[in-house]
């Protein structure tokens, strides 16, 4: 596992993007639950951690696709799905699998 962040450098209902190799990874803080997905949306690689985040959707900015942050997919369409990314929390440090 490889840390990424600090807790504290996720705002709460928020985002903060990093990196993990050539991987784009969006760390998201929702309602005190982060959440780690692939930066780019599916349907055209716009980044995700730009987007417009509520309590349980993120809508990317470019064609306003939703994704429920719960189960990491599209609203309209639950076949499509964002990657998600395993990550521990150890003293407030927040660590991705590699």
């Amino acid at each position: 596992m490889i840390k990424v962040a600090n807790l504290s450098d996720i705002p709460e209902g928020g985002s903060k993007l990093v990196m993990v190799d050539d991987t784009p990874i969006a760390l998201f803080n929702l309602k005190g639950k982060i959440h780690a997905w692939d930066n780019r949306c599916p349907h055209r690689g716009s980044s995700l951690a730009d987007g417009y985040i509520s309590d349980d959707i993120i809508q990317c900015k470019f064609h306003l696709w939703e994704f429920d942050v719960e189960i990491g997919c599209a609203v309209a369409n639950s076949n499509l799905k964002v990657k998600t990314f395993k990550f521990e929390i150890k003293e407030e440090s927040v660590f991705i699998s590699q």
